[in-house]
């Protein structure tokens, strides 16, 4: 479906009755309360879907580790399953179908997934998979959070996608977001979505954008690389576990700031760049931010809200497609975030990998006149396998200033394979390893100057 020129004519501009207006408001206003406004909750700044997976998760933190590993076991078994018998109650339904028909490599990680999470539950098998710095870290830290973040995120997320938000600041916002980071103005939700609650979430709406003709291949990679940042509630867990609780302000600020160049600079350079400006074609193009000449921004920003806002028959219907988002997560992502994080930290704590490669980081550290360039330079590339081992390699640095390089560089670097990584390899974004790896060395030689000149700056 080609989308061209609007028509005002075909999309009346004048006021809306108030029925259709309020369709597009009030799921709008709650999706913003939820996902967009930040609060504190026992101490913590995070967001409204934040709160009800903190809650659940400490309801239930005894036994989602043995849940999951269950799930991740049905998982398995029934894309064994399919593969072998093609079983017509699978495979004619597209979701199902999406769900348990995989290849031959997605099967082999649920299998592994699902090994290494019945070893680490009971303690049995090697101690390089089930170490609190393996296997334990991946199951009983980040698959936790996952699954109750994934719950409420997979559930609410229509309020955000479905009642037309995305298509109201789109419209607002493209003027800014075209010209400097060469994106639509929707892209705006899902870094406003990151930076509120969770880097994971921003890329789930990322790829549901791309997967409904909303986002070309090339803006899909380059809002998931580069607007997919760390959460303000997970930079407070780094600054606090780093030692520096007292340099927030500071350090978020310089996130920011080098978060901004990076995601200015990265989408003109190759891999990026190369990307295809075309879209997902099962369903080709379903987007257009141009606004007729005699009609305001603001007014038709409101009148596409509302015309999407319109396409919704049912609460029923919105229920499905969120409950369709949660399974799609359980069923599809943890388990391979469960076999393919344990093997990235297994690397990481158990192999020289990281360390060879930070060799050549120690010259350019000494040249920015980090202190204690030799320790810190692990830390500048082991963020590639998790987003928190950085802090952990940093957090025995004597020098203050050098463990603040350390916790921002591991808050712009944005790339890390153990969750954002694998959400992107098993999206339908074309984005491969090698991408994400190039695209992690590309942000790590634009964002440390910056990162270091401020630190410099602020330890004086």
């Amino acid at each position: 479906m080609e989308v061209g020129k609007p028509n005002v004519s075909e999309l009346q501009t004048q006021s809306r009755p108030l029925k259709e207006a309020m369709k597009f408001i009030i799921p709008s206003f709650i999706g913003v309360l939820l996902f967009l406004i930040p609060v504190t909750y026992e101490g913590n700044m995070t967001i409204g879907v934040g709160i009800f997976a903190s809650y659940f998760q400490g309801m239930f933190e005894g036994i989602l580790p043995l849940f999951m590993t269950v799930i991740f076991g049905l998982s398995a078994l029934m894309a064994i399953y399919t593969k072998m018998f093609k079983p017509q109650w699978i495979v004619k339904q597209s979701f199902l179908k999406g769900l348990f028909d995989v290849g031959y490599f997605w099967i082999a990680t649920r299998v592994i997934g699902t090994v290494f999470a019945v070893m680490t539950v009971n303690g049995i098998g090697p101690e390089w998979i089930i170490s609190d710095y393996t296997g334990g870290t991946v199951l009983y830290s980040l698959v936790p959070v996952l699954t109750t973040w994934f719950l409420f995120a997979g559930l609410l997320m229509p309020l955000l996608l479905d009642f037309g938000l995305m298509d109201f600041f789109g419209t607002l916002l493209q003027k800014i977001m075209k010209p400097l980071f060469q994106l639509p103005g929707r892209s705006s939700i899902d870094a406003l979505a990151s930076w509120m609650g969770s880097g994971t979430v921003g890329v789930l709406i990322t790829t549901k954008q791309f997967e409904e003709g909303y986002y070309t291949k090339r803006e899909a990679a380059v809002i998931a690389t580069n607007f997919s940042v760390a959460s303000i509630a997970f930079s407070l867990v780094i600054v606090s576990f780093i030692g520096l609780e007292s340099m927030f302000v500071q350090l978020y600020g310089t996130v920011v700031i080098a978060g901004i160049a990076a995601a200015v600079i990265c989408p003109r350079i190759p891999p990026l760049s190369r990307k295809k400006d075309t879209y997902y074609e099962p369903v080709g193009m379903q987007i257009s931010e141009t606004v007729p000449d005699d009609v305001s921004r603001l007014q038709w920003g409101f009148e596409k809200a509302v015309e999407k806002a319109s396409e919704v028959k049912s609460v029923g219907e919105v229920t499905k497609k969120g409950l369709q988002n949660v399974l799609d997560i359980w069923f599809g992502l943890i388990p391979l975030v469960m076999a393919l994080g344990t093997l990235a930290l297994v690397v990481a704590e158990y192999t020289p990998v990281f360390n060879i490669m930070a060799y050549p980081v120690v010259p350019f550290l000494e040249l920015l006149q980090i202190p204690q360039a030799a320790d810190a330079a692990p830390a500048m590339i082991v963020g590639f396998a998790d987003m928190f081992l950085p802090a952990v390699v940093g957090s025995g640095i004597e020098s203050e200033l050098t463990r603040f390089v350390i916790a921002a560089m591991s808050l712009t670097q944005l790339i890390y394979m153990s969750e954002i990584g694998i959400l992107l390899i098993k999206s339908k974004i074309p984005i491969s390893f090698l991408d994400l790896f190039i695209i992690f060395i590309q942000r790590t030689i634009i964002t440390l100057p910056i990162v270091a000149l401020l630190a410099h700056f602020f330890f004086m």
